[in-house]
């Protein structure tokens, strides 16, 4: 009896435990049981930014599997790959990298020339990698999501839930495990350029081990966030942060509770295929745009279209950069708030 009043007090405590208000949707599941431990509007549409490089990565991932591609293959930047906004890395046309460098820079620098070179590189056409992204989407059972895109650029067609990236992050851990370290890495080197992560709790919060940031004016801060302690392992989903410091500090309470709950909650917890949608049919996302570009938002006629100045800004330096010979650009960042950059690293070699 008295181990059974200890089970109610905890689960009261629990249960009243402050979360963040200042988000969107949230998520969080213990990764190695898929058992969900938080869930706040986890099935409400939104835009996934460049999360949506997630589904990039795991497609890669299962193309190298298959032996459509090797770790070694080169991948070519094409015009298209090349026309693409920042953030980008802005090779010249028709110049090769191989695909570890792409996936690296992929998840690093969150380059959408690099997306669109990787999805041509797989699938043979921009068109086919969508409609592979679609299909993988609905093999997983993403139900609320949709791609028109391998980067996460602005369009109202690119729709997913938390519920579908909680989805997506399990596949990826599953499926890939030898990846893993892919997302943890905490910069990468091309050439004389060193890029470093967005992923703010890497190396500063306890355990954190990676996964992917995104960011768009449309969606707001979003993040999948893992990490690690013993045996135990969380993710968590933070979707429409308002600024870079609410994402963080979001996530990191969700995670940390995560740790806390887990013990108690994952035996006695749904699954995430479990979660069913509370959405009414044809609700669109919520846009974050009046909020986190106030002063350069313009209605929702201009919802979709990316932040014109900011790009041209980048184009610029990424002209001064390719008339140095440097073609790396910051364009796009999606931090809001960047720290000094960290010291050069070595360059990496591939994983085999």
């Amino acid at each position: 009896m008295r181990g059974f009043a200890i089970i109610v007090c905890l689960c009261a405590v629990l249960a009243g435990a402050v979360l963040p208000a200042k988000a969107g949707p949230t998520l969080v599941f213990d990764a190695r049981s898929g058992r969900v431990l938080h869930a706040e509007d986890a099935t409400a549409p939104w835009f996934p930014a460049s999360l949506t490089k997630l589904m990039t990565a795991y497609l890669t991932f299962r193309a190298i599997r298959d032996g459509r591609l090797t770790a070694d293959s080169r991948i070519v930047n094409s015009e298209l790959a090349r026309s693409q906004p920042p953030s980008k890395i802005g090779l010249p046309l028709g110049a090769t990298i191989s695909v570890d460098q792409a996936l690296r820079i992929l998840i690093v620098k969150s380059a959408n020339d690099v997306a669109v070179m990787l999805a041509e590189a797989v699938s043979g056409t921009l068109d086919g990698f969508v409609a592979e992204m679609n299909a993988v989407a609905a093999e997983l059972g993403m139900s609320g999501s949709h791609f028109v895109n391998p980067h996460g650029l602005p369009d109202p067609g690119q729709v997913t839930t938390a519920r579908d990236l909680g989805l997506l992050t399990a596949a990826i851990i599953r499926d890939f495990p030898q990846y893993d370290d892919l997302f943890s890495l905490p910069g990468v080197k091309l050439g004389k350029r060193y890029m470093r992560s967005h992923n703010p709790l890497l190396g500063k919060f306890e355990g954190a081990d990676g996964m992917k940031t995104g960011y768009i004016c449309a969606s707001g801060y979003n993040i999948v966030a893992r990490a690690t302690r013993g045996k135990r392992s969380v993710v968590a989903v933070v979707l429409g942060a308002p600024n870079g410091k609410e994402r963080k500090e979001t996530t990191e309470t969700l995670l940390e509770q995560g740790f806390q709950d887990a013990w108690l909650k994952s035996a006695f917890a749904r699954k995430l295929a479990d979660l069913k949608s509370e959405t009414a049919p044809g609700e669109r996302p919520f846009h974050m745009g009046p909020t986190v570009c106030a002063g350069r938002y313009r209605g929702a006629a201009d919802a979709y279209v990316v932040d014109e100045a900011r790009q041209r800004d980048a184009e610029a330096r990424q002209a001064e950069a390719s008339a140095a010979g440097n073609p790396m650009i910051d364009g796009g960042d999606e931090n809001d708030t960047p720290e000094p950059p960290e010291p050069p690293m070595p360059t990496l070699r591939p994983q085999r």
